[in-house]
Order: structure tokens, then C-alpha cells, then sequence
């Protein structure tokens, strides 16, 4: 999608412990009458949200964002019985928030700027081996079997490198603040480092007083 194409008035919607970056895809279950709301204005135009954290958790309706998020596409829409929407969403571009914007919608929009994560526009794969993430697979393993979680490795190990860094940044368990750290790097080696630091942090199980090894 070329620069002039990105909207730069969007809906947002607040999630925590919850990033997408450029190039993958999550889906996500719908069901508060503002999101729907939210979604059925998106469907009617540019099909495209921002997904962005709230600072703080909880049952704030409008709680403090942080600065920067990821702007996706909605590529795939089903609604239930239930009146629920299941909907696919493909990241586009990290945007910074600008400011908010006055509307009488019950969700709430932003006015944006990409300038500064233009590069998640580039094609071009940075051509790097899966073996450079041996480490982060071993210590991100151990520390979802610790915590109860199942996840494919074989199949997560079958993606680009771009695709498996940026998945494990999106799945690992760590905190909104962790997170937000993650998605606002600006390239992938910075993001392989900050997610091997923040997987030391980990490592020392605060509950048995071992390493999780």
C-alpha cells in the first residue's frame, strides 16, 4: 500500500498485551457495541483500524493510549448467530498518534502519522536464518511450557525470519509495557535483541526460585 493510500484520520481500538506488526495476521473476536459499531463504519470504507494499547488496564472506557500503534486490514469478515463479528486482520504500518480527534461515535478516533515507520512499507525480507533465533526458541519454549501454553514451533519455524521474530514478539507472554517496547523498534535486530533481553528477565522462575531451563 503506497504512503498517500494510509488514512490519516482512523478508528482505534484499544488492546492490552495485545501488538500486531506489518505483514502478519490475527484474528480477533468482536462483540462490544462500540467495536461493532467501529467495524461496521470500517467495512462501509477503507476497511482499516488501529490497534494500539491502552497505558493502563482495566474498565476505563477511555483510558490514556500510548503513542504508537499498527494500522491493519480487515481481510476476512464472518458474523455469528450470536452477533458477534469474526474478523481477519493483516497488518499494514506502525503509525504514531497525533492527536485525537472529536467525534460522537462511541468509538474513538485518532489522527495519525506514519513518517517514522514509513520502512514497514518496503517488500524487501531481511534475509536472515532461523538459526539466529535458536536462543529465543529455547528460552521462549521453556517459559510457555512453564506457563501452561501450547504452541506449533514446528510450523513457526517453517515462516521467513521477519514473519517468526515478529509472531514471537506478538504471542510471547510478557507484559503491555514489555510489549509496547517490542512494536515501537524500528528494525529487526534491535527487535531481537530487546526480545532476548526482556526473555532474561524470564528466565529466573520467581515461584520455585530456579532457572527455567
Amino acid at each position: 500500500m503506497k504512503k498517500k493510500e494510509l488514512p490519516n484520520i482512523i478508528p482505534v481500538f484499544p488492546l492490552s498485551n495485545f501488538i500486531i506488526f506489518p505483514h502478519t495476521t490475527v484474528p480477533l473476536n468482536i462483540f462490544e457495541p462500540r467495536y461493532i459499531q467501529m467495524i461496521d463504519d470500517c467495512m462501509k470504507s477503507h476497511r482499516m483500524i488501529g490497534m494500539i494499547q491502552p497505558k493502563k488496564t482495566g474498565e476505563l472506557k477511555k483510558p490514556d493510549l500510548y503513542e504508537v500503534g499498527c494500522l491493519g486490514k480487515i481481510t476476512s469478515f464472518n458474523e455469528t448467530d450470536d452477533g458477534r463479528y469474526l474478523i481477519i486482520l493483516n497488518g499494514i504500518n506502525r503509525f504514531k498518534i497525533f492527536e485525537e480527534v472529536s467525534t460522537d461515535k462511541l468509538y474513538r478516533l485518532c489522527k495519525v502519522d506514519y513518517e517514522s515507520y514509513i520502512k514497514d512499507q518496503d517488500k524487501k525480507v531481511e534475509n536472515m536464518y532461523n538459526e539466529n533465533l535458536d536462543t529465543i526458541f529455547k528460552d521462549l519454549k521453556n517459559l510457555f511450557e512453564k506457563k501452561g501454553f501450547s504452541v506449533d514451533w514446528s510450523n513457526l519455524k517453517k515462516q521467513d525470519y521477519t514473519e517468526t521474530l515478529n509472531t514471537l514478539s506478538m504471542a510471547s507472554p510478557f507484559s503491555l509495557e514489555e510489549k509496547q517496547i517490542l512494536l515501537e523498534t524500528q528494525d529487526l535486530n534491535t527487535r531481537k535483541l530487546k526480545l532476548e533481553e526482556i526473555l532474561k528477565t524470564y528466565i529466573f522462575d520467581n515461584f520455585s526460585n530456579k532457572t527455567i531451563q
